[in-house]
């Protein structure tokens, strides 16, 4: 196992570095301390080809300046939406930033998908990888509480990526975090996800309404486009007439309710490349996103942008769950820590 790294030029007077990581089997993963975020996964196909199975740009300053998609970014201090940018905790009302007005949405105007992490690189037994970590002072975007954040990517020779994040806060706080990677299993872009077929161990999902907001129900996903039980390519949901796959823009925008109990996962295939990704995380829920907003003004990797070129499988806790009180909370406390994981494996199939 090794890596290497090359800098991507300098913001605001500290320098961005762009990290690769290879295992012994030659799958390979880089992340950028801007935003933590992951700019390429490198994984074979059945034929053995090797290819990129997420959207990412060239350069920093491509990021910078098409910060819209949060592409392969963290997400935080709370991902999702928050309702009027506004909630209450502890008799308090809070204020954010609306940067989707009315709503906040992602952390705000300059959440954590902005700025420059300080790094280490870890190197264990079996894996290897980065250790990202930042200091979200008290108010930063109007979130109450100093909040210290680890992430860490870490590569092992069974093909997993492990994303894992921690948390401390000095006051009780909302947060969530989550990463907002765009996969496409074609590889290297070549098709669009549409053909992707996705198995889930959900039982529910998060009605929206007006904004994209959760109004509050939660859905039982039995004889809807919705029901990835026994598999469902995602074009199912994106060529039909159902009302929640129509508000988000053709396709899936939703928070996906893992099953009480259940394990927590599920399983992205493209039939064409035998590429397979196994996702399975701590988290109560799976936001599915399959790119139905991207616009056709980008470029990934050399491609031009279009809707369904890819999915989002963004694990979290509930959107809006700070004011829906009947959902799972969302609020850390000083004397606990925060702790998110997902582990993405990746394989291929005959």
């Amino acid at each position: 196992m090794n890596y290497s790294k090359r800098s991507m030029g300098e913001l605001n007077g500290a320098e961005v570095t762009e990290y690769t990581f290879t295992n012994n089997n030659g799958m390979s993963f880089s992340s950028m301390d801007y935003g933590c975020i992951i700019t390429k996964i490198i994984v074979p196909d059945r034929e053995g080809n090797k290819e990129n199975v997420v959207l990412g740009f060239e350069t920093l300053e491509d990021y910078r300046e098409n910060k819209g998609p949060y592409l392969g970014a963290i997400v935080g201090r709370v991902a999702g939406r928050i309702r009027g940018g506004q909630f209450e905790l502890n008799g308090k009302e809070y204020r954010l930033n609306t940067n989707t007005p009315p709503n906040h949405l992602h952390g705000g105007n300059v959440g954590w998908s902005e700025v420059v992490f300080e790094s280490a690189i870890v190197e264990e037994d079996d894996s290897i990888g980065i250790r990202y970590t930042y200091h979200s002072p008290d108010g930063e975007e109007g979130y109450p509480g100093n909040f210290e954040i680890t992430v860490d990517y870490l590569l092992t020779n069974e093909n997993e990526l492990v994303l894992s994040y921690h948390g401390k806060t000095d006051q009780e706080t909302p947060v969530t975090v989550t990463n907002h990677s765009y996969f496409n299993l074609s590889g290297n872009n070549k098709r669009d996800i549409t053909e992707h077929e996705l198995i889930a161990d959900i039982d529910r999902y998060l009605e929206l309404g007006e904004g994209f907001i959760p109004t509050g129900k939660m859905v039982h996903t039995e004889n809807t486009p919705f029901d990835f039980a026994e598999g469902k390519l995602l074009k199912e949901g994106i060529n039909n007439n159902y009302e929640q796959n129509r508000i988000v823009g053709d396709g899936y925008d939703h928070p996906l309710i893992f099953s009480e109990g259940g394990s927590h996962s599920a399983i992205l295939r493209d039939k064409e490349s035998g590429r397979e990704m196994s996702l399975i995380t701590n988290q109560p829920a799976v936001v599915l996103y399959t790119g139905n907003q991207l616009e056709d003004h980008y470029r990934f990797n050399g491609v031009s942008s279009r809707k369904y070129l890819g999915v989002c499988l963004e694990t979290q806790g509930l959107p809006d769950a700070i004011n829906h009180p009947e959902f799972p909370s969302v609020v850390l406390k000083p004397e606990e820590t925060y702790h998110a994981e997902t582990k993405l494996k990746f394989r291929v199939t005959e």
